[in-house]
Order: C-alpha cells, then structure tokens, then sequence
C-alpha cells in the first residue's frame, strides 16, 4: 500500500514539474516572441493578447488569460468532471503568472519570421509537454469540446480550428496589421509539427507488409537475422484467387534496405508496402507500460 502510494506521489510531482515547465516554455514563446512582435497565434493565449496589445499594455496579459478560461471552464464542469476542471485551473494559474513574469523580458528578436518560428517551437514543446503528461490548459480545445457536444455536424479539430481563425482574424482586424495572419500560418505549422515530435517522438518506425508466396522463408531469414518480431497472415488474391501469404513487422527506417534486399532475394515476385508508423509500442520498441 505504501510503495503504491510513494508511486503516485512521484507519478503526480513529475506532472507538475511537467506542468510547470510546459507552462513557461509556452509563456516565453508567447511574450518573448509573438506578443513582443505582435503575431497573435490563436487560442485563449492569442485573445488575452489582442487585449493586451489593442490596450497598450494596460490590461494584464496573465490576468486576462485567467479571466476568459474561467467561463470556459464553467462551460466544462458538467461535460468534464470537477477533477479535471481544477486541473485546469491550476494550469492556468501557473501559466498566467509564467505571462505576468516573462511579459518583463524584452523581445529575443524583432524579424517577425524567426519570431513565428521561435514562439511555435517553444509553444509547440508546451503543449506537446501537456499533452504528454495528461495536463490541460482548457483554452479553445475544450470550448471546442463544449461546442461540438452541442453542434456535431463538425468535429473537434474543426470547431479547434475554426476559434482559432477567428483569434487570429480578430487580431488582424483589431491591430489593423493584416501581415499577422501570414506569421500566424508559420507559427501554428512550427508549433504543430514540434507538438507532433514531442508527443510522437524523432525514432519513428517503418510499417511493413509483405505479400508473398514464400512466407515463412522470408519470415524465417529474418527472425535470424533481425530482433524484430513478424505476424503471418493468411490472404488471398482477389484478382488471382489464388493464397497468399502477408507478413506484417515493423522495423527502424535503416533497416529498410535490408529487408527489401531480402524479400527481393527468396521472392522477386513479392509486392511490399512500407509507411510510417508514428509510435510503436511493444518489445523491441516503447514499453507497453505507460508511466503516466
């Protein structure tokens, strides 16, 4: 019961570390970078901004952040659960006294290309670090959640995507600059393909299927000669009617060549097909275990 309950306490004080450090790389993307460069980039974050911008600093840039999450929240309490809803208010809190002290810091650049790219990199690791973690900032995603519970006829990265064009298009509008939109586009690419990485991670595997009728020799050759495990399927050819063998295994992008070097081999008939595989989880890949 004791070593269950130390397990839990470390499993939460590495969330919060998390937590925290996802909070202020997002708060120096957004005050080092965008704000100081006046590209508003969508969400909860994007909106305090246009306030803080459009008021010459006058309304506070945490302050505000808070203000606007918490009829969010409300909005989710019911759909959501109170856990999660206070959650999401301890992420706000951090995040918006991670804005109130980095609002400080001057700019880190004023080329407003190098600024989207620098503030998606930094929001892009934030969020990915949250979502990694299982820590929400409630924001857009779950006011596109509330939305969609109400209206389905879009789904939620829609209704995600259609509250964040209408940010940046209010930004545009409000600070008379419509050149943000365009730093917006490279910020959110920046930041949605380092969220991707961070979540997903670089080592991504190769997904392969090998349709042939000399299966279990080339299952064989590579069990030997290979740590990656194969499923044999049994198949048959529509055109052909006749029995075909499918092996599926995944293996790392350098041994792609190999393999196909292989197949080539003992069946030059053989048809393969090789895609991306963004996470395997298993022996010989990432433990099945999730640790959080």
């Amino acid at each position: 019961m004791k070593k269950q309950t130390r397990q839990i306490i470390f499993r939460e004080s590495i969330r919060s570390l998390a937590m925290i450090a996802g909070c202020c790389l997002y708060a120096i993307g957004l005050d080092c970078f965008l704000i100081s460069n006046h590209i508003i980039g969508g969400g909860i974050s994007g909106l305090a901004s246009i306030f803080y911008l459009a008021t010459d600093h006058r309304i506070s840039l945490g302050v505000m952040t808070t203000v606007l999450n918490i009829p969010i929240l409300l909005l989710g309490l019911k759909q959501m659960g109170w856990k999660f809803i206070l959650r999401c208010l301890l992420t706000i809190a951090v995040l918006s006294v991670c804005n109130e002290f980095f609002t400080s810091l001057p700019s880190m650049t004023s080329n407003r290309i190098l600024a989207a790219v620098y503030g998606g990199i930094l929001q892009g690791i934030g969020l990915g670090i949250f979502i990694k973690f299982k820590v929400s900032s409630g924001g857009t995603e779950l006011l596109a959640r509330e939305i969609n519970h109400w209206f389905k006829f879009f789904s939620i990265p829609v209704w995600i995507a259609i509250l964040d064009a209408a940010i940046i298009l209010a930004g545009a509008l409000t600070l008379n600059d419509p050149e943000t939109i365009f730093y917006a586009l490279i910020f959110i690419f920046v930041s949605t393909k380092t969220n991707d990485i961070i979540i997903m991670g670089i080592n991504r595997s190769k997904l392969c299927y090998i349709i042939t009728s000399f299966g279990n020799e080339i299952s064989d050759y590579l069990l030997k000669h290979s740590p990656r495990g194969i499923t044999l399927i049994e198949g048959k050819g529509m055109y052909t009617g006749q029995s075909r063998q499918i092996l599926l295994t995944c293996v790392k992008p350098q041994q792609i060549d190999q393999l196909k070097a292989v197949v080539k081999q003992i069946d030059d008939q053989a048809f393969v097909i090789v895609s991306n595989a963004n996470e395997v989880i298993g022996k010989g890949f990432h433990d099945l275990h999730d640790k959080y």
